[in-house]
């Protein structure tokens, strides 16, 4: 019988192209110079443990630092990261609300310019923003500034006060940033360049919106002169109201909008979007308006309820108001009386009685529908609204608080003329809406006037506009499968 001799196996030596995934690191250790030893392989692996020993020594370190966090500051910072979360799913709600009420063939700029403005805010905002607004004080109730960034050390004195650490805080009033700059897109759609709105809205939420809203909530003038605005009607809607409308001016009615001098109806694509985005609005406002608390304490739900009870008569109020006028209920109306009943009782939601936070609602919610009339007779074109709802309604809410305001959280220095408390306060919000008011139009202007002398323009061309944004401004469809050919 004969044996076939067989060639013993050759020792191939791997090559690293050739390597798996798990075996190329170790592969490319080998390969160094000084780690071809199993005992260098050994000491290497020792160098993640040394690292985390030290971060966990670092982090030991710094926690010796702190006192026991107790339950006050616990409940308070987790409040204001879930309030901070609500706030920013709101660019959700405004994303589908404005793209919902406008043309299909613009829907993907629309989404575009909600989602990225937001990035844009925060970015701003942290580099400048959040320093100016809530700096020491550079020029005496007028402007502030600490320097670029912010500081985010937390100190004994905030765990034992149950204050807010200093990052919280930050992500908290960038969300309010962004929702002024999301604002201006509503006012501007459908014919605004990309490019240059996006330059517009670092502009805004890096230096404009902060020094405005320093004047209030860093102990600015407004606030010395006993001006109130809780969460923002003045500081953040109407800010951003007034901006967007210094830019629909500058650019003009969109293609049809006015025909022998009469406004046009340009019905929206998909009304479920805009209603689904009323409800997020909704909801996201909770975290907006009982958020702004800045605690976690008694006060937190009253204000959640003063913010529905505005929400459900500026409902009622625009329904019923849009029903009498046009003959029957007009469902952008309803979404428009929602959100400016909201928008109604944000200056005021700590200030006002339950039943006057419905009332102001109300009230915002029939103005919300002569507001969209009125800008139309005037030229103007708002494919959504946007002013009337947050810059006509942003300074009715601010000042039914010295027509109605109860002071219910403070001591008597906030009562409304109707409640005894005499015309001094609603001198003082009439003041801080007009003062809000002069600074964005100006500010505004110059912004956008040097951005479209330096840009050539803020509009896109009539070609572009006919076609759609979604084509000329991004070379995509948000429905191509619905599209003409």
């Amino acid at each position: 019988m004969t044996t076939a001799m067989q060639t013993p196996p050759r020792r191939t030596r791997s090559k690293l192209q050739e390597a798996s995934l798990a075996d190329g690191p170790i592969l490319l250790l080998r390969s160094i110079r000084g780690f071809s030893s199993n005992r260098s392989m050994m000491w290497l692996a020792t160098v993640p443990l040394a690292l985390f020993g030290l971060g966990v020594f670092n982090l030991s370190a710094h926690a010796n630092e702190l006192p026991e966090l107790n339950a006050a500051f616990l409940a308070n910072n987790l409040w204001l990261l879930i309030a901070t979360i609500l706030v920013i799913f709101m660019n959700a709600g405004f994303a589908m609300v404005e793209a919902g009420m406008c043309r299909s063939k613009n829907a993907v700029n629309i989404l575009a310019k909600n989602l990225f403005v937001f990035a844009l805010a925060v970015t701003s905002y942290w580099f400048i923003g959040y320093s100016l607004m809530y700096g020491g004080s550079f020029i005496d109730g007028w402007l502030f500034f600490n320097g670029l960034f912010f500081d985010p050390t937390v100190t004994p004195e905030t765990v034992a006060d149950g204050g807010l650490v200093p990052t919280v805080d930050f992500l908290f009033q960038a969300a309010f940033a962004g929702t002024a700059a999301t604002i201006v897109s509503g006012l501007v759609a459908e014919r605004v360049k990309f490019g240059e709105f996006v330059v517009f809205a670092l502009i805004l939420t890096a230096f404009i919106y902060p020094v405005a809203g320093s004047w209030k909530w860093n102990g600015g003038w407004l606030d010395s002169l006993g001006f109130i605005d809780f969460a923002g009607s003045s500081i953040v809607h109407s800010v951003g109201a007034w901006a967007g409308l210094v830019g629909a001016m500058l650019l003009g009615p969109r293609i049809g909008k006015f025909k022998d001098g009469k406004p046009q109806a340009m019905p929206g694509h998909n009304m479920s979007i805009a209603t689904l985005g009323a409800l997020i609005l909704w909801i996201g406002w909770y975290g907006f308006n009982p958020g702004s608390q800045l605690a976690m304490d008694q006060w937190v739900p009253y204000v959640a309820v003063t913010t529905t009870l505005a929400a459900a008569g500026g409902a009622i109020g625009a329904t019923l108001t849009s029903t009498m006028t046009s003959g029957k209920p007009d469902l952008t109306m309803t979404i428009n009386g929602i959100l400016a009943g909201l928008v109604s009782i944000t200056a005021g939601c700590g200030d006002m009685t339950l039943t006057g936070s419905w009332f102001a609602g109300l009230v915002g919610g029939i103005i919300v529908v002569f507001a969209v009339g009125a800008i139309d007779a005037a030229g103007i074109d708002d494919p959504v609204g946007a002013f009337s709802v947050h810059g006509v309604c942003g300074v009715w809410g601010t000042l039914v608080i010295g027509l109605w305001g109860t002071a219910v959280q403070g001591d008597g220095s906030g009562l409304g003329l109707f409640n005894g408390g005499g015309i001094n306060l609603l001198l003082v919000q009439a003041l801080g809406a007009g003062a809000y008011a002069l600074w964005s139009l100006i500010t505004c202007w110059i912004a956008w006037s040097v951005i479209g002398g330096l840009f050539g323009g803020i509009r896109v061309s009539e070609s572009e506009e006919i076609q759609g944004l979604d084509i000329g401004e991004h070379g995509m469809e948000a429905y191509p499968d619905f599209a003409s050919r």
